[in-house]
C-alpha cells in the first residue's frame, strides 16, 4: 500500500469524490430527500477538498530554494484549513435548506434504488479512507490523513442519513428527514472545527509527538561516541517535513574537524532512521568534567543541563 504516493492516492480520491457526487445525488433525485441532499452536498466539499489537498500536496514537494529555505511542506496544513472552511459553508446550507423543509414537510418517494446507491457510495468513501489514511501516515501527509478522516465522517454521516430517512419513510412523519439533515449537518462542523484547529497547530510549529521524539533519543543515544552526550532538545514539524536541533556536548580538546565529523556522523543517522532534519549546535566539555572525580567519562551524562 505504501508504494502508492499521496499524489495517486489523492487523485484516486477525486474519482471517488465524482463518483460518489453522481451517486447521492441519484439517490436525492428518486427519493427528494433532503437527508440524501446533505449527504450529496459533502460530497461536493470532498471533491473541492481532495482537488485543493492535490495541490498543496504537489506544491509541499517542491525542493527548498532561496526564499523557502526550509522547504514548502507547511503548504499542506492550507489545505486542512481549506477543507474545513468549505465543511462550514455546506453546513451552513444544508442547516438553512433542512430548515425551510422542518417548516414544509414533504412526503419522500421510493427508497429503494435511492437507499443503493447511497450505501454504495459510502462503501467507496470507506474503502479510499482506509487507503488515504494509510498513505498519509507512511508519507506523514497532513492532508492526506485529513481528507482521509474528513472521508470516514462521510461514512458515518451517511448511516445516520440511511437510518434516519429509512425510519422516516417506514413511520410516515416526514419532519425525521430535516431533523437528520440538520444532525448531519451538526456532525460535519465538527469536523469542519477539528481540521481548522489541526491547520492552526501545524502553522505554529507544533512539537513532535512523544513516541517520535523518543525515537531520536533513542537513536542519538545509541549513535553518540563515548565522552559525547547531547542536550536542549527541541523539534517542529512542517507537514511532512521534522526538524529537531540539540546542543551536542563533546569533549573541549576535541579539533574541530573531529567534532564536526561526530556531528554529521549524527545528522546522517537521525535522518535515516527518523527522517528528521537535525540541526546541531556544538558544546566543549570543560576539562574538569572528563578528569577524575565528578569528570570521569561514564559520569558525563550526569552533567547535562
Amino acid at each position: 500500500m505504501t508504494s502508492i504516493t499521496p499524489r495517486q492516492a489523492l487523485l484516486l480520491s477525486l474519482a471517488a469524490a465524482l463518483s460518489t457526487i453522481a451517486m447521492k445525488t441519484g439517490a436525492w433525485w428518486l427519493t427528494g430527500s433532503i437527508g440524501y441532499l446533505s449527504d450529496a452536498l459533502e460530497s461536493v466539499v470532498n471533491l473541492a477538498g481532495a482537488g485543493f489537498a492535490l495541490w498543496m500536496v504537489s506544491y509541499a514537494q517542491r525542493p527548498a530554494d532561496e526564499d523557502h529555505q526550509y522547504g514548502h511542506g507547511k503548504a499542506e496544513y492550507f489545505s486542512a484549513a481549506f477543507e474545513g472552511g468549505l465543511i462550514f459553508i455546506a453546513a451552513l446550507i444544508i442547516l438553512l435548506t433542512a430548515g425551510e423543509r422542518l417548516l414544509n414537510p414533504q412526503p419522500i418517494g421510493a427508497l429503494g434504488l435511492g437507499t443503493l446507491l447511497s450505501v454504495g457510495a459510502s462503501l467507496i468513501n470507506f474503502l479510499v479512507a482506509r487507503v488515504l489514511l494509510q498513505v498519509g501516515r507512511a508519507h506523514r501527509s497532513v492532508a492526506l490523513e485529513a481528507d482521509a478522516r474528513h472521508l470516514m465522517a462521510d461514512v458515518w454521516t451517511t448511516a445516520g442519513v440511511v437510518c434516519g430517512v429509512g425510519l422516516a419513510g417506514a413511520t410516515g412523519w416526514s419532519w425525521l428527514d430535516p431533523v437528520v439533515a440538520g444532525a448531519v449537518a451538526l456532525n460535519i462542523l465538527r469536523e469542519g472545527w477539528e481540521l481548522m484547529r489541526r491547520s492552526i497547530d501545524g502553522l505554529m510549529d507544533r512539537a513532535l509527538s512523544e513516541a517520535e521524539v523518543a525515537a531520536i533519543e533513542r537513536t542519538l543515544a545509541e549513535a553518540a561516541p563515548p565522552g559525547c552526550f547531547h542536550s536542549k532538545l527541541t523539534t517542529r514539524a512542517a507537514g511532512a517535513l521534522h526538524f529537531a536541533h540539540i546542543e551536542l556536548c563533546v569533549p573541549g580538546d576535541w579539533t574541530v574537524a573531529e567534532a564536526h565529523a561526530v556531528a554529521d556522523a549524527l545528522e546522517r543517522v537521525v535522518l535515516e532512521r527518523t527522517g528528521t532534519r537535525l540541526a546541531t549546535h556544538l558544546e566543549p566539555i570543560p576539562p574538569t568534567i572528563l578528569q577524575g572525580g565528578e569528570g570521569h567519562p561514564d559520569r558525563a551524562a550526569a552533567a547535562r543541563p
